[in-house]
């Protein structure tokens, strides 16, 4: 019996060495699927056109997932509750698009598309099982806004509003703004933890470089959405945290930027309030006015005629008689979806404040941590007042940001369980090296 000991210890020890591998291997593709999805290499690296990256990226990292038994029956019962939400949502969106009065073609495309997003946020949640993945999946988030932005602004200066420089999820000026409010606080976040000057000094210029991108879109909902993520990004990081500094210098850059490159975005902000001396660009703000209110209605008249199943999704284009988009995600979700889509959409990113709060109730939770937890609020909070103003409602980024509130509370959670056994030092190396005690 003592003989066999050290065997049994020595195929255990390999068992998780060979495990601990994998799930470095899994890791890497989902960052490499990040890295692909956010900085969208093939619209502007040569060659890279009609390579697949991001499903082969996520492919792979579906397939570390699994090597590593995290698509077992019993791994996949404990998921949080707004996983089901989001799964009901995708399995309703392919019910709908099956029965849908306008195209049922297009109604299961845009499902399949959209089912992208469960594996995601399944991938996001179930690797990212520390502080130091957790940081390296938003730091490649934020980065890569800021690179986009960087290329946008090169590619697309001569270009208005920046329409078209990008492909995908920044092909629309009114996206790309939306994408760089939505990751601003996370760039903010890692400006404020970052220990080396240079590190400091490349993330305030990378969010220089957004914002002006965001005022070269000229995008008016893109401008009220950083305002009031703004806003919400300085009561957490200025007022809460005691840089009051930090209000003054975002007035002062916010107001340089404004003047210097916020011109075109200035003369649609002065046509829609009508004190606009540019005759032509007050007839396209009040065109554009009409026009959305046109959408909105037939967006309603869409719900109130399939209350239930919706149009199927992406098919609102064509059911508006004017092949655009309504510009305000819940109707979009509405009209596409029916009101139970609606619902399970908006418990989905409830649960995302629900996880904020139970983060910050937290007594241990340390002041990096503490940083990122608001910096996701303010993110979040940019999402519901964008979403009045765009039609986002299939953008991932949002999406995202429930899975890393998701994952952010699983962790720390494992971590509180890791306090009452033993006391820790309480800072975000303890929280790293708890999650490696759990694992191991």
């Amino acid at each position: 019996m003592n003989v066999a000991t050290p065997g049994v210890f020595d195929v255990s020890n390999a068992a998780a060495k060979a495990r601990a591998r994998a799930e470095k291997q899994a890791f890497f593709w989902l960052s490499a699927f990040f890295l692909v999805y956010c900085a969208r290499p093939e619209d502007w690296i040569p060659g890279l056109f009609h390579a697949p990256l991001a499903k082969i990226t996520g492919i792979a990292a579906l397939w570390g997932l699994y090597k590593i038994g995290g698509l077992k029956s019993r791994v996949l019962s404990n998921l949080p509750v707004e996983s089901s939400y989001l799964l009901f949502l995708i399995g309703w969106f392919y019910f709908s698009g099956f029965l849908s009065p306008v195209w049922k073609g297009g109604g299961v495309s845009h499902a399949i598309d959209f089912s992208k997003s469960f594996v995601v946020w399944l991938l996001t949640y179930l690797l990212v099982t520390d502080f130091k993945k957790f940081r390296s999946i938003l730091f490649i988030q934020a980065a890569c806004v800021a690179l986009i932005s960087v290329v946008s602004i090169i590619k697309g200066y001569n270009t208005p509003r920046l329409q078209g420089v990008l492909g995908g999820i920044y092909g629309n000026p009114n996206d790309l703004a939306f994408a760089i409010v939505l990751c601003f606080p996370f760039a903010l976040a890692f400006l404020l933890t970052a220990r080396k000057t240079m590190y400091k000094l490349l993330w305030f210029c990378g969010m220089i470089t957004m914002m002006i991108a965001l005022m070269m879109t000229a995008s008016r909902a893109g401008f009220i959405d950083l305002v009031v993520s703004g806003s919400v990004c300085l009561w957490h990081f200025g007022v809460r945290g005691k840089r009051m500094y930090l209000i003054v210098a975002t007035l002062f850059l916010a107001l340089l930027i404004m003047v210097t490159a916020g011109k075109k975005l200035e003369q649609r902000l002065m046509a829609t309030t009508g004190d606009s001396q540019d005759v032509a660009a007050e007839k396209e703000a009040y065109g554009s006015l009409e026009a959305r209110k046109y959408l909105m209605k037939r967006a309603v008249q869409g719900i109130e005629q399939y209350p239930v199943l919706g149009i199927g999704i992406g098919n609102f284009i064509t059911y508006s008689g004017v092949w655009h988009e309504v510009h305000m995600s819940y109707l979009e979700i509405g009209v596409e979806g029916g009101i139970p889509a609606l619902i399970l959409y908006l418990l989905f990113f409830s649960r995302g404040f629900a996880n904020l709060r139970k983060l910050r109730k937290m007594a241990w939770l340390d002041p990096e941590t503490t940083l990122f937890v608001g910096a996701l609020h303010s993110s979040l909070i940019g999402f519901v007042v964008g979403a009045l103003f765009a039609p986002e409602a299939y953008q991932f980024f949002p999406y995202f940001s429930v899975g890393f509130t998701s994952a952010l509370l699983a962790i720390a959670s494992r971590h509180e369980a890791v306090l009452e056994l033993k006391p820790v030092r309480r800072s975000s190396m303890a929280l790293i090296q708890a999650e490696t005690y759990v694992a191991t």
